[in-house]
This record gives structure tokens, sequence and C-alpha cells, in this order.
């Protein structure tokens, strides 16, 4: 479908710019022009910006959210919180898990997330028993990606063991397990599964270094064929010292010295690093895949994002466990983390960049490296675009940056008008257009996974 848009302004690669019109064909950009007035024709309106990626999620886990709140007999942490994730899910077959992804997704697409890379680990069924078909799972998440209209990178996960050191796997562990031969059939099926969805990847995610041996590790990469390659690394202070027990390393020090992490790693919150260990992971181009509200959810702690960032480290944002969905949610709690550690104002900003702007622009960057591809409102990108509703009161008299800073920290959720993804249309006055039909799906399946 080929269509134009037109709004006030724009932030295009090279900066802001008024009175933009983006021409549209195939689901890609074919033109950007500044300074004309707007078509009779034309659709859009309001301040345009880049989609963004999302660099982490289970999507199944929004059926969890708030139901995790009461305190046990004893303190709570992420792995009391693991516990309850166990357990729920001995609940939910493909079904239960296609529809509660596909509203997850769509909620993306509201919140400002044009792509979703979805570390995806639910591959056997609630006994722990492989699918006669071993990507049904995968095709589910597939086809909630259609169905909801975000583009997929799609990250099967290799989970084979329950500790460092290659432990037996525990029993809440078994919808996760599998070996290499069987993984590579996966990521396989994964490739054919997207073959015909315009601006999929895959890649591959091994879950971690509690869950992937050594030598698995050392044959991942291959399988990734280019891809991207994420690992969740360094989230808890127990992480590390049941790392340092088994190896003497800490675990970003030990993947910096025994894997060839680069600029298609994205490593997961590796919220407890050293300067020397976040440097390392700055000096080899890879991404940080920072989750600040499930982090602080989950008591986590603080990545040190302000040095990093400003020695030339690269970022990325997602929603993990998805007990929010947001960017500019994700956005905000990552500045004011920051902010509460250092007791200072605008830490994420830089002397050319205010705050809002100084984050979008790092997350929107280290967004499409993590996802494997390109992005922003430039010729022969997907016309993935955000239109944030200027109408509101939080916008009056804003431009610029100083759009960027209102949204993130002034503007009352949903202030979001329009997303067009590949140039289609799948969000109008803040609400995804399948919405109705998409959480009554979601509410059926929620019937079984919480009875």
């Amino acid at each position: 479908m080929d269509l134009t848009l037109w709004f006030d302004a724009a932030l295009l690669p090279d900066g802001w710019a008024r009175d933009v019109r983006i021409t549209v064909s195939h689901g890609r950009i074919g033109s950007v022009t500044a300074g004309v007035g707007r078509s009779p024709t034309d659709a859009g309106g309001g301040v345009a910006v880049p989609g963004m990626t999302n660099v982490h999620s289970h999507a199944f886990q929004r059926a969890m959210a708030g139901l995790t709140e009461a305190r046990g007999p004893s303190n709570d942490d992420f792995w009391t919180w693991r516990e309850l994730m166990y357990r729920f899910l001995d609940r939910g077959g493909p079904d239960e898990i296609e529809a509660i992804t596909a509203l997850a997704f769509a909620e993306m697409l509201e919140g400002g997330f044009t792509r979703v890379t979805e570390f995806h680990y639910l591959h056997n069924d609630p006994k722990g028993v492989a699918y006669a078909d071993r990507s049904e799972i995968s095709g589910r998440i597939a086809a909630a990606a259609q169905a909801s209209g975000i583009a997929l990178t799609l990250l099967p996960v290799f989970y084979a063991h329950a500790g460092f050191g290659a432990q037996t796997p525990a029993q809440g562990q078994r919808r996760f397990i599998t070996d290499l031969d069987g993984f590579a059939d996966l990521v396989g099926a994964c490739r054919r599964l997207t073959a015909n969805m315009p601006d999929a990847s895959v890649g591959v995610a091994p879950h971690s270094l509690r869950a992937v041996s050594a030598e698995e590790l050392a044959i991942l990469p291959g399988l990734a064929q280019g891809g991207p390659i994420h690992i969740h690394v360094a989230e808890q202070t127990k992480e590390v010292e049941d790392c340092l027990a088994w190896s003497g390393a800490r675990p970003v020090e030990w993947l910096l010295d025994h894997a060839p992490v680069d600029a298609r790693w994205c490593l997961i919150h590796a919220t407890h690093v050293t300067e020397t260990e976040w440097r390392g992971v700055a000096a080899r181009g890879a991404v940080v895949g920072l989750c600040p509200i499930t982090e602080a959810n989950l008591g986590d702690g603080v990545f040190p994002a302000a040095a990093y960032m400003r020695a030339g480290g690269r970022f990325g944002i997602g929603t993990d466990s998805n007990v929010q969905i947001g960017l500019a949610e994700e956005l905000r709690m990552l500045e004011y983390s920051q902010r509460l550690t250092l007791r200072g104002r605008a830490v994420m900003a830089d002397a050319q960049r205010s705050t809002g702007r100084a984050l979008f622009d790092h997350a929107l960057a280290g967004g499409a490296q993590a996802g494997g591809v390109a992005g922003g409102l430039a010729v022969g990108q997907a016309a993935d675009i955000v239109s944030l509703d200027t109408r509101r009161f939080a916008f009056a008299g804003r431009s610029g940056d100083a759009v960027l800073d209102s949204w993130l920290f002034g503007a009352p959720t949903g202030s979001i008008a329009s997303v067009w993804r590949a140039g289609r249309e799948v969000v109008r006055e803040g609400r995804h257009l399948d919405r109705d039909a998409l959480e009554a799906r979601c509410r059926a399946a929620l019937k079984v996974v919480l009875a």
C-alpha cells in the first residue's frame, strides 16, 4: 500500500525538521521532504519519531503482571520470583501462549515499540515433553507478531542446565530444556517460519552462563549465521558469586575472556559489572540490553549506564517480564535510576542533547543493532513511525528536543497518537486497531492459565 504522511515535525537521522512529508511504498520509506505544506491527501499529524526496538521480551510473562507482589515468609528477591514463574508455567498450551503474546505485542506497539526481540524459551509442553513439531511455540509467536503487526526478531533460547558447571536441570525448568541437535533443528525451523514475514530476523540466545556449558556456548554463535546473539548475564549478585565459585571469574569477565563477544551480541542486564568489565563490553561494540522496569520490579540493581554511555557504550531498551509495557516509561525509569544512584540530574544528557534526546538516540541505535536491523526515518528503511499526540497540554509550546523531554518526563501515559508499522497504521488515537479482538482472546486464555 502506498501512502503519504505529513507531520508538523519529525526526528530524522540528521536531526529535527519541520513540515515533513514522508512517502511510503511497499512498506518502506520512499522519500522524506522537509519544509512542505500539507496536502489534502496526506495522513499523519503531530510529531513523528522512529519506531523503537524492544530488545528483550518474555511475552508470556505479561499474564503474571501484578500477581507476584505478595510477600513470602522470608525475604523476596529474583530467586523467589523465579519459583513463582516456574509454577505459572504448569498451565497454558500453545493457544494460550499465542493469545497472551499477541496482546502483549499489541501493547508494545501502543507504547512506541515497532519491533520486538522475543527471547523465546518455552519449547516443551507443560509436562516437559517436546511437541511433535519442535517449533510449535515458535510458530505461535510468529503468528502473534503477524496478528499484532509488530516486526519480529525471533531468538530461540538454548537452555540445558540448572546452574554453573552444567548442573542437572530442575523440575521447574522442564519446559525450557533442549539439546544441541534439537536446538539446531529449532533455529532452522524459526528461519522457515519467518521467511515470508517482512523484516523478520532470527538469531540465537544462550539463556545464561547458568544454563549453558562452556562447550555448548562455543558452538551456539555459529548457529546464528550472522544474526544477533543475546544472553542474560550478571543480573543478580548471587549469580556473580556462583560464577566466581565455579570459574574464579565474574560472569561478564568470563564471557569476555571465553566467547567471541562483538557487535552481534546483546548482554541482557549486565547489572553487576566492574568498570573493567563494562569498558570491555564497550570496546567490543556489543550492546547492553537494559530493562529498567523489570530490573526495578525484581530488585536486581542498577547498571552504571551514565558512565558506560559516556565511554561509548551502546545500550538498548527492553520490557523483559512485561510487568508494564511502554517505551517512555522504560526510558524514564532508566534516567531516574541513574539520578537516584548518582544523586544528580540530567545524568544521561550530553553537551549537544537533552536528557530525553540522548536517551532516545542511544536506545534507537542500540536497539536496531541488537535486533539485527537498520532503522530511522530515512529512505529505504521500513516505514516504522510513531506519531506523538501534540494536542495534549504536556506538549504545548514545545519543539525539538523539548518534545522528547516532555513525552518522557511530563506527558501522561497514552501520549502516542498513531503508529505505522511497515507503512500500515496499527495504532490510532493511542489504541491498537485490533485491540478488542486480541483482548477478548487473551481474556479467554487467562481463564485457563489463572484457573
